[in-house]
């Protein structure tokens, strides 16, 4: 007789990771929104402002690959808790150099970049992490969970960051984010359950070994129809998302006239958390009437459509709702195929799987999205950069319809489900 598992609410392994995860994303968000702010004001540059955002996902270009192969031979664990750590002395260098009154942009575009450096190796290990820590029958309900605690907290934080904007200096804020980072790393560090499953036979680690490994993880993703054609989609719409994100600052500056902090401008910020959440808590649901593949095939669209329209709302409220909807869409194909990948993947591809999937859509798509965007921002004005990124989405939607994944939801072969 079997026991069944416990409920993820009555985990207390799954809660540590839950929180690990939720005190993580609640620093990130502030610092999502402060940097970006920070070197505005420091400098005044569109370019500069949007460089932010494309050295945020730049790492996964040069170091993700690497990252994945490391981490599915490493101990998971280990690998989330060190970057954590590592992760908070940078982060916390900023807030010090201001208040000893020598930071520089410079400073901050190299913390910018390394601190995402970092993170690519937390995020290869934490995506395998999960589906040992709960089972591959839980992954999209802990996703779920994941989500929502993710997308409550795009709700309320960038409210609070643009007032806090309006009293302190966007440096000091970044005070959040480092502490949140440690105490990420110490909640990681109370799981008792393992994260990763036991390694026999692994060759020594070397350098043709490590590329080995990393183009046995790329084999998968390009064969296998569904994580492929995924990802292709998912770096379409992360283009155009880079694009609207480098410029959403200046957008909310010189466009919507909110300025770069206070009430209106988080909750510019804050109506996307809401689509995710309702993205994040919908997700299960969807997954009882429809395949993954379905769900990405009817989100693209209206993802797409949204990512033209929400550049061109006359003022900050209809920019409110459209962000609202597009969030939703948005969202809900990111985790749709963060679930998916980490249902059908191996055990031991799995960082491997999700670092490549991630740099050619968070590092490529999102990356060159934002230079892109900064680029025609400046050259032909907020509005019309933002509308040029958004068409992408409709790129997507042509790929989508016109590949494996129309076959895999009209069969529901669970093979490729």
């Amino acid at each position: 007789m079997t026991t069944a598992a416990p409920r993820l609410r009555d985990d207390p392994d799954f809660r540590r990771y839950w929180l690990a995860r939720a005190l993580s994303i609640t620093g990130s968000m502030v610092t999502a929104i402060a940097l970006p702010v920070l070197v505005y004001r420091l400098c005044g540059s569109t370019v500069l402002t949007a460089l932010v955002t494309a050295l945020e996902s730049a790492p996964y270009l040069l170091t993700g690959l690497f990252a994945g192969a490391l981490a599915d031979r490493w101990n998971r664990r280990r690998v989330m808790v060190s970057a954590d750590l590592v992760n908070a002395v940078l982060v916390g260098s900023i807030p010090v150099a201001h208040l000893l009154e020598v930071l520089t942009v410079a400073q901050v575009l190299v913390v910018a970049f390394t601190v995402q450096s970092v993170y690519t190796f937390f995020d290869g290990a934490n995506f395998g992490a999960l589906p040992v820590l709960v089972g591959r029958a839980r992954v999209a309900q802990a996703n779920s969970a994941v989500w929502t605690a993710s997308s409550l907290i795009e709700l309320f934080v960038p409210p609070l960051t643009g007032l806090l904007l309006a009293v302190l200096d966007p440096a000091s804020l970044l005070t959040l984010d480092a502490l949140s980072f440690a105490a990420s790393a110490f909640a990681v560090r109370g799981i008792v359950r393992a994260m990763s499953e036991r390694r026999e036979g692994l060759a020594p680690l070397r350098p043709r070994v490590v590329l080995t490994d990393i183009a046995e993880g790329l084999r998968y993703l390009v064969r296998h129809p569904g994580v492929r054609t995924m990802t292709i989609v998912g770096s379409l719409q992360s283009f155009g998302g880079g694009g609207f994100m480098a410029l959403i600052v200046v957008w909310c500056d010189q466009v919507l006239h909110v300025g770069t902090s206070g009430l209106r401008f988080g909750l510019v910020w804050g109506t996307w958390g809401i689509g995710g959440l309702i993205a994040a808590v919908a997700l299960p649901r969807l997954l009882k009437r429809l395949s993954p593949a379905a769900i990405t095939l009817y989100a693209l669209p209206v993802s797409a459509f949204l990512g033209v329209l929400s550049p061109l709302a006359p003022g900050w409220v209809a920019a409110a709702i459209a962000l609202l909807v597009w969030g939703s869409a948005y969202v809900l194909v990111i985790v749709n195929a963060v679930s998916y990948r980490q249902q059908v993947t191996p055990e031991k591809l799995l960082g491997r799987v999700n670092t490549a999937a991630r740099m050619l859509s968070w590092g490529v798509g999102w990356t060159f999205g934002s230079v892109v965007g900064g680029v025609l921002g400046k050259e032909f004005g907020i509005r019309t950069g933002m509308v040029v990124m958004g068409l992408a989405g409709f790129v997507a939607v042509v790929v989508a319809w016109t590949s494996p994944l129309r076959r895999i939801a009209a069969t529901h072969d669970p093979a490729a489900v």
